[in-house]
């Protein structure tokens, strides 16, 4: 039986990829900052919570405490989009905003990683965004940046034989990254952008992840995986 911890894990995409492995045998630890429905979601699935904020290094090093000396398959699934909702009406705000987006999509996944480096075994998989290559703002240049240090953490882990590979969604429903603000219109145009012409939904995410930590993808690494429908394509 493999260990898997999967940040961000209550709701949305890291629930979905959560589920997703405890149906194939493993043992799963899902963090997250937010103590009812991490717990809810451990007692539906079967795993395990620790509440744990991926941006605060205190709080990861009481996380190793709850984890096992081995660690197979990490997913860096903390993050979203910080921006919504908050003012740009200062230099000062705008500083804050930006530092506010890198810190939860890139400084997250940094601390995460570095601190379970030493006991990991099979994969690293971050969740990237469409954002990352074509996306505005800061939320965009968080991401990106979480793609470029990939390359990183792919050539350090590597030679223990440990992928890392980013996962680019694009639009995916059934997830809390709009807070609610998506409007009908805007809906349509995302998915007129795609080439399926539906949405995305949580699993596809889910199980491009699961593949990433397969051994069928064991020679598969440093890598973005962009998972939209076509509605960005790469060559």
């Amino acid at each position: 039986m493999r260990t898997i911890v999967v940040t961000g894990g209550a709701t949305g995409i890291g629930r979905a990829t959560a589920e997703l492995f405890r149906a194939n045998g493993d043992d799963v630890v899902i963090t997250g900052r937010r103590a009812e429905p991490l717990a809810k979601t451990a007692a539906e699935l079967g795993a395990r919570a620790v509440v744990c904020d991926a941006t605060d290094p205190a709080q990861i090093e009481q996380l190793l405490a709850e984890l096992p000396d081995q660690v197979d398959v990490l997913v860096n699934n903390a993050g979203g989009n910080t921006d919504f909702g908050r003012p740009e009406d200062s230099l000062k705000q705008v500083k804050e905003n930006w530092l506010a987006n890198l810190e939860a999509n890139l400084i997250s996944a940094v601390l995460t990683t570095t601190a379970l480096a030493p006991r990991l075994t099979t994969a690293v998989v971050h969740l990237g965004s469409i954002a990352g290559a074509r996306g505005p703002g800061s939320y965009g240049a968080s991401k990106a940046a979480l793609a470029l240090w990939n390359a990183d953490v792919a050539a350090e882990l590597g030679p223990r034989g440990i992928t890392s590979n980013v996962v680019a969604p694009g639009y995916t429903a059934e997830t809390e990254f709009f807070q609610g603000r998506l409007t009908e219109e805007r809906r349509q145009t995302l998915l007129e952008a795609t080439m399926t012409k539906r949405e995305g939904v949580v699993g596809d995410i889910a199980g491009t992840i699961h593949f990433l930590a397969s051994p069928a993808a064991r020679h598969l690494t440093g890598q973005v995986l962009h998972v939209n429908g076509g509605a960005l394509i790469t060559r």
